[in-house]
């Protein structure tokens, strides 16, 4: 990529106005997430809403991740309204929390949510495409743009969590509305790009992606490491506290994470290996970590292991957005997002089903299976490095 000294000043402001925008807008948009997802539930049960309910209700944004993600992310593409489309379903999901708290009884609560996952679940497939071409267009580095939002991500938790304590339960889904109408407002700072491509070598490019045996090499990978981590997210805070950790400590594990993949992201305009490597660093990593888990490790180690899901995340990310950006024309980078989103949500989902059953029999042995599922990706990415570095796009295109 070219330095900035390589880029006139118009284009270094252009630059530097874009990535402040977009940062501000991930930190939006995972702020709210950070509201949504310990919390929402919790307005559920307040509400009334039985376990029963809440299982179904909470089961549709994997559901919409492989199903109508990939749907919205080629329509805004073949429509050439990328960020256009980040506008709109920004509005649409906090309009569609805005009436989820006029609902209660379950059925329509379900109804409300499904069509606001639609829109909502599509966010950021939209938005790392958005960021991608940005990234292309001027220059810059991913890792450094994202960070904020997972920053954000731990700052709406805490938030949050502080305010359960301030408001009823009942209206904790006005905290998670709120936020996303915030996000859905700092979308209209969004910088247009230029104009994209015609929308036939698209359509030709999309089709084509799913016949690329370096592209589907990268959302395989993405796919299992990622989702290596489907226990963790699952059981980690019940196998902690069945242990004897109280609140604070659960909590310190998790933000020790989250700070580890703020400061890879941080770092990562510093890495000078390929992205095939960072990714296949990234999951031996992850079969570190989830085999010393598996051990049930005292609260010393365990610390030390948490720092680790800067690598197993967030290299992962930098590493397979870095493949994104290289190896995705611009012009579909959209869609090449969307099927990413979609692999994702699939394996994803089967790896929840297998692994409460496989808790349910062995406890933390299921950390073996993740650490398998995590070697597994890093094998798919070490036999397609030489592939995916020989065939390189690096044109840039707008959107």
């Amino acid at each position: 990529m070219p330095s900035e000294s390589q880029i006139p000043i118009a284009s270094q402001a252009a630059s530097k106005r874009f990535a402040t925008r977009l940062a501000l807008f991930y930190a939006a948009l995972f702020g709210m997430m950070g509201t949504h997802l310990p919390f929402f539930t919790v307005w559920l049960k307040a509400v009334g809403i039985d376990a029963f309910w809440i299982g179904i209700i909470t089961a549709v944004p994997p559901v919409t991740r492989f199903t109508v993600l990939p749907l919205v992310t080629g329509f805004a593409e073949r429509r050439q309204m990328l960020r256009g489309a980040i506008i709109v379903t920004g509005f649409a999901t906090a309009l569609g929390f805005l009436v989820m708290g006029t609902r209660q009884l379950p059925l329509l609560v379900l109804l409300v949510y499904a069509v606001t996952c639609c829109l909502w679940t599509p966010m950021v497939p939209l938005t790392d495409a958005y960021a991608l071409r940005g990234v292309r267009l001027y220059g810059l580095n991913y890792g450094p743009l994202r960070l904020w939002g997972s920053a954000a991500f731990v700052a709406g938790a805490l938030v949050c969590g502080l305010l359960v304590d301030v408001i009823a339960a009942k209206n904790l889904i006005w905290v998670i509305a709120s936020v996303a109408a915030l996000s859905a407002l700092v979308g209209l700072g969004l910088q247009p790009l230029g104009q994209p491509r015609a929308a036939q070598p698209a359509v030709q490019g999309a089709r084509a992606l799913l016949r690329d045996r370096g592209f589907l090499a990268i959302i395989v990978t993405s796919a299992l490491i990622q989702s290596s981590h489907s226990a963790y997210y699952i059981f980690a805070s019940i196998a902690w506290q069945q242990a004897g950790f109280g609140g604070l400590t659960i909590a310190g594990l998790w933000a020790l994470g989250v700070l580890a993949e703020i400061a890879l992201f941080a770092l990562s305009p510093r890495f000078t290996l390929p992205p095939s490597l960072l990714v296949v660093i990234s999951a031996l990593c992850a079969v570190a970590r989830w085999v010393i888990t598996a051990q049930d490790p005292p609260i010393a180690v365990l610390a030390v292991v948490q720092l680790l899901h800067g690598l197993t995340f967030g290299l992962t990310q930098v590493g397979i957005m870095g493949l994104m950006v290289r190896h995705v024309p611009g012009h579909v980078m959209a869609r090449g997002q969307g099927y990413l989103a979609a692999c994702s949500g699939i394996v994803a989902g089967l790896t929840s089903i297998l692994s409460g059953l496989v808790y349910a029999q062995f406890g933390q042995g299921v950390y073996y299976m993740m650490a398998a599922m995590a070697a597994s990706g890093a094998l798919v990415m070490w036999l397609a490095r030489t592939g995916l570095a020989d065939h390189p796009h690096s044109e840039a295109s707008g959107g």
